[in-house]
């Protein structure tokens, strides 16, 4: 099949207002849309757990970019299960359905890295998404996303519809989500050793022991490669987007002390949760599919996000 052309397209992104949104709406102008034919619906205004506003929103749309979610890390992940599984999945079962229905040409909808089981091998490969349940302190969320693969491969067999499922790993990056009770693990580290060298700290606590390994994947890195999957790739199998490399959160910050130049004592945390044990992914399936390999390096990706945070801490 033929690259989408993107230029004159009507394109609905959902979330596009946030840290990865922002990203691929850049990469979609760079790609040949144009900016004045992209659609970000507001929660405030569009909140798309109605299924009226799901109506509204795709109307006209030739494509979809399905990007929102609510989302936080492992405090979050514990606190609000319920809310969780209910607004990811209704947000992208009802936006699905009235796409199909308004007849919009491709909907791209971003999974998450939550919908692998806890003991998958390592790196992870599309094929092993179904043998077995996710972690569980992530499992509501990532169950929830999951079955929109299942929605969207159910109406490509049944209904011809053009839409796909990508799996970013972690994403990091400048303007990530810096709030303590809802951050992930980068952010949360970042803003952790800023304020000890603020208060003249000599001690950093950090939840868990430090063992588990992430990958994580710059935000400009991930957009480029939903851009390219939105172009080029138009199968019903899930596709993995990540680096291929993997680190231990006790080298994480690690790191993050050494560019941020902070020389007092970790301090692990071993009866808080270490979140699943290992994860990194296959990404042989992206790199073939539509040729999407990424191009920032890790220490560079996190010197960058720590540079924009320091700027905009206040």
């Amino acid at each position: 099949m033929t690259a989408l052309e993107l230029k004159n397209k009507r394109i609905l992104v959902t979330g596009g207002a946030g840290f990865l949104g922002r990203q691929v709406i850049d990469q979609l102008c760079k790609a040949g849309a144009d900016e004045a034919k992209i659609t970000v619906p507001r929660s405030r205004e569009c909140d798309i757990r109605v299924w009226e506003n799901c109506q509204r929103a795709v109307d006209q749309q030739d494509i979809i970019v399905h990007l929102a979610a609510h989302v936080g890390g492992i405090g979050l992940n514990r606190e609000k299960p319920a809310e969780l599984f209910y607004d990811n999945l209704i947000m992208g079962t009802q936006l699905i359905h009235a796409a199909y229905q308004a007849g919009v040409e491709k909907f791209v909808c971003v999974g998450t890295i939550c919908a692998y089981p806890k003991f998958t091998p390592v790196p992870f490969k599309e094929d092993d998404l179904w043998n077995g349940y996710p972690e569980e302190t992530n499992a509501p969320y990532g169950v929830a996303k999951k079955a929109l693969l299942v929605q969207l491969q159910s109406y490509r067999q049944q209904y011809g519809f053009n839409g796909i499922y990508l799996l970013p790993v972690n994403l990091y990056g400048p303007e990530d989500n810096f709030d303590p009770r809802s951050s992930h693990v980068i952010p949360a580290l970042i803003r952790k050793v800023h304020e000890a060298q603020i208060n003249g700290d000599k001690q950093l606590p950090v939840w868990g022991d430090g063992s588990p390994t992430r990958e994580f994947l710059y935000s400009e890195d991930a957009a480029r490669g939903i851009v390219m999957g939105t172009q080029h790739y138009h199968e019903s199998e899930p596709v993995n987007l990540g680096t291929g490399y993997e680190i231990s959160i006790r080298d994480l910050i690690t790191l993050i002390c050494e560019l941020m130049e902070f020389d007092g004592e970790i301090v692990w945390e071993t009866d808080k949760p270490n979140g699943q044990p290992r994860r990194c992914l296959d990404t042989e399936r992206a790199k073939q599919a539509f040729g999407f390999t990424a191009q920032v390096s890790f220490r560079e990706g996190l010197k960058n996000t720590i540079d924009w945070y320091r700027q905009n801490a206040a």
